[in-house]
């Protein structure tokens, strides 16, 4: 994503991955994965020239700017892999041995706030032969991009975070970021490589609490009668000390950033010999909240054997297909276990459901095929294609219309006038 905009924008941009297949893909101009308007400026790189791959690491030493933008993954205690983000670093140094160019290496990546002077600099110093400052410098960097709206990310950021020990190697970043972004330059703030890395982590992990706390109202509004917690939340949003995005009540956060990151924090917090119980319960809360889309279901039909349940929606949020920690997954997986017969439908994320679920499951074409002779039908990810879908369209549609709105996008009123069985996160029964 990163290379791709700084391309598109006319700078030369080497993009080096050891996976041959995705730098074929990238080369033909075609996208390993979905992202929204991605193609078109992929396509508009390889047009100009500007974007170049390779699984050559030593072509990193034509670079004046390297940004490590590696994964890094989650072990079982929750600690993320920092070994991608070594071994980039390594190569880095490699590279630059026969190299007269004085290189600023930006760290993208999502790491703990002590990588950037355990790992990184270490790293680069070892291969290299030479301390920092002589060939290069090292700045912390972090992302702060959504999967579906990257593009947008990417170019219009709320803010621009860098941290470094060394003030003319901030600048020199901040620089290049004024460039790019000219002449709309977000705010920049210049802290320390350990201030950088935490501001990363204390977002996601932010955003992950405003979540599992509206979806906590949610749990209360239900019990109480004509209690509505979509109402509540705009109630709520309309404070401007808290603001209205976040709170939307649903079946829990999902993906590789918000799990991963609070789980990283919570390791984090226990490494230093702190229990961060806030965030203990954020996760709890977000792991249990799957679970009521099959206790509706069972409160609607009772037994689930043999029954047809449909489900809308498998990517673990709309404008993408990635399905890394959906909620689509324990979902399907716990119906399947009391017997159902599950079809699914997802406007991007059908290929990686066939990988997950093979033939255990049956795949539809479009929603309407999805929902046809359903005994219900469980909304997962909020589409904008099934927003559009009416009351009537169920009815007819389905052996029973009963529809459970897991992620809070039609309008109850509307569903329940209708004579469809509506049951929906944060509402009264």
């Amino acid at each position: 994503m990163t290379a791709v905009c700084f391309a598109r924008k006319g700078h030369t941009v080497i993009g080096i991955d050891p996976h041959v297949r995705r730098l074929e893909q990238i080369r033909n101009a075609q996208l390993p994965f979905f992202e929204p308007g991605l193609g078109d400026y992929l396509q508009e790189a390889a047009t100009k020239g500007t974007l170049s791959t390779t699984e050559d690491t030593s072509e990193n030493a034509r670079a004046d700017l390297a940004f490590i933008s590696v994964g890094t993954p989650s072990k079982r205690d929750g600690r993320i892999d920092l070994r991608y983000v070594k071994e980039a670093a390594s190569a880095i140094g490699r590279s630059l041995i026969r190299s007269d160019r004085h290189q600023l290496v930006i760290i993208r990546s999502t790491v703990t706030p002590d990588t950037a002077r355990r790992v990184v600099i270490p790293a680069i110093e070892r291969e290299l032969g030479k301390e920092q400052g002589v060939s290069f410098d090292v700045c912390s960097n972090p992302e702060f991009l959504r999967e579906g709206s990257a593009i947008h990310d990417t170019e219009f950021p709320d803010r621009i975070v860098i941290g470094s020990e060394r003030q003319l190697s901030a600048k020199k970043l901040e620089e290049f970021y004024h460039e790019f972004h000219a002449p709309n330059l977000p705010p920049v703030l210049l802290t320390t490589h350990e201030n950088a890395a935490l501001i990363k982590y204390a977002s996601n992990a932010f955003l992950a609490t405003k979540i599992s706390f509206i979806n906590c109202m949610g749990n209360i509004a239900e019990r109480i009668p004509t209690g509505d917690v979509s109402i509540i939340a705009k109630g709520v949003g309309l404070d401007r000390r808290i603001g209205p995005d976040f709170l939307r009540a649903g079946l829990g956060w999902g993906g590789s950033c918000f799990p991963k990151d609070v789980d990283a924090l919570l390791e984090l917090g226990r490494r230093l010999g702190y229990r961060a119980e806030m965030l203990e319960a954020t996760a709890n809360t977000n792991r249990k909240q799957w679970r009521k889309a099959v206790k509706f279901a069972k409160r609607a039909l009772g037994s689930l054997h043999r029954k047809r349940i449909a489900v809308l929606g498998l990517a673990f949020k709309p404008e993408t297909d990635d399905m890394r920690a959906a909620v689509s997954i324990p979902v399907i997986e716990a119906l399947l276990a009391e017997g159902a017969i599950v079809t699914v439908y997802d406007p991007a994320a059908m290929k990686n459901a066939r990988a997950i679920f093979r033939n255990r499951i049956q795949y539809a074409t479009d929603p309407m095929e999805c929902v046809a002779s359903a005994d219900c039908c469980i909304v997962t990810t909020d589409w904008e294609d099934f927003k559009n879908i009416r009351p009537g369209t169920f009815i007819e549609k389905m052996r029973r219309p009963i529809v459970i709105d897991g992620r809070r996008i039609y309008d109850a009123t509307e569903f329940l006038r209708s004579g469809v069985m509506f049951l929906a996160i944060g509402l009264a029964s």
